[in-house]
């Protein structure tokens, strides 16, 4: 089968299409047909060696994918050849931790594309037991742009900040992938959302995805203008995807007892901030990484009755993975990549 795959950590030059071994799967696994991979930034920083300082190479990214079921492991009766199927983007190895909530904190939970073999290949082995039948009625292309930012969007907003009706929420890069879907459920839940953007033109995409305040971050003052919207309060919660020099500001944008959720470190991985505005406040800093595949399926449903919609930008064939890790490395997209394993 053909595939994407790095040698070595590096800059967007070591993904190399090549052809490897097609995986048989083992008992309990299914294999399927790779119909579209989701491309996030986390695969970015897992190529460029910021994340792992080491893989088993070659090495697969990607934990992002739609497929179709095509040969069963021994054991196997939950799914049928033909099934279209969404793995998840992460799961746990060891039995003992199958049943831990969330995901994302068992001992033996393991990303696909970082601990095991991704999803930029044409086909993947997978347990049968962390892949999802596809009712979402979507596109391959368009159903690949939603199962991490699903899993940690709805995690982040719903369940770690708490969002219900009436609160004014803050969403940190509204328009990156994790944020485009924060806006839209934390608007499922009738919340007021503002977002940050870099540019005029992401801030209109955040006003179509429901973003009632849009506040261009390269140009304006982000806190002055949330207690402007919020009569000198604050939001409610804040949803950071940042971290860096941006979840000070997270904080100092966030009411006294808010909640401030980080969930990502775009911005970089260290923090400095002011302890005492944090501290009078009585402010809560929650972290979160991976949710359930409840969570998931919560979305999805959304999804289907039209409350939450894909942000597709960019398609392109798997041998151009290397041009989508430039694209979304230099902050060119405006939603989602996704690579299409059997285009030309």
């Amino acid at each position: 089968m053909k595939a994407s795959v790095i040698h070595k950590f590096g800059d967007v030059n070591v993904l190399k299409y090549e052809d490897i071994e097609t995986p048989k799967p083992k008992k309990g696994n299914i294999l399927i047909k790779i119909l579209a991979t989701g491309v996030n930034r986390f695969d970015h920083y897992i190529r460029e060696g910021s994340v792992a300082p080491e893989l088993p190479f070659p090495h697969i990214l990607g934990s992002d994918a739609v497929g179709v079921v095509v040969e069963l492991g021994n054991d196997v009766t939950n799914f049928k050849i033909g099934d279209t199927v969404v793995p998840t983007s992460g799961y746990p190895t060891d039995k003992k931790d199958f049943a831990t909530s969330p995901l994302g904190v068992a001992p033996s939970f393991q990303l696909s594309g970082l601990h095991h073999p991704g999803t930029y290949a044409q086909y993947m082995e997978i347990p049968a037991r962390w892949a999802i039948k596809d009712i979402s009625g979507l596109k391959p292309e368009e159903l690949a742009t939603l199962t991490m930012p699903m899993f940690t969007g709805v995690r982040a907003v719903k369940v770690v900040g708490e969002v219900k009706s009436g609160d004014k929420v803050l969403i940190q890069a509204g328009t990156s992938s994790t944020g485009s879907m924060q806006i839209q459920i934390a608007k499922v839940l009738g919340a007021q959302v503002a977002a940050t953007v870099r540019s005029d033109e992401k801030g209109e995409i955040a006003k179509s995805l429901g973003a009632d305040l849009v506040i261009n971050a390269s140009n304006e003052d982000q806190v002055k203008k949330i207690m402007e919207w919020t009569n000198n309060r604050g939001v409610d919660v804040t949803i950071d995807n940042l971290g860096g020099d941006v979840l000070p500001k997270s904080i100092d944008s966030t009411k006294a007892q808010g909640i401030i959720v980080a969930v990502g470190f775009v911005a970089g991985t260290e923090v400095t901030f002011d302890i005492r505005n944090f501290f009078f406040g009585q402010k809560q800093l929650r972290g979160t990484m991976f949710g359930d595949i409840a969570d998931y399926e919560w979305g999805i449903v959304q999804v289907r009755a039209g409350k939450i919609k894909t942000l597709l930008d960019i398609t392109l064939p798997l041998s151009q993975a290397a041009e989508a890790h430039r694209l979304i490395s230099t902050n060119q997209v405006a939603g989602n990549i996704v690579l299409l394993p059997w285009a030309a």
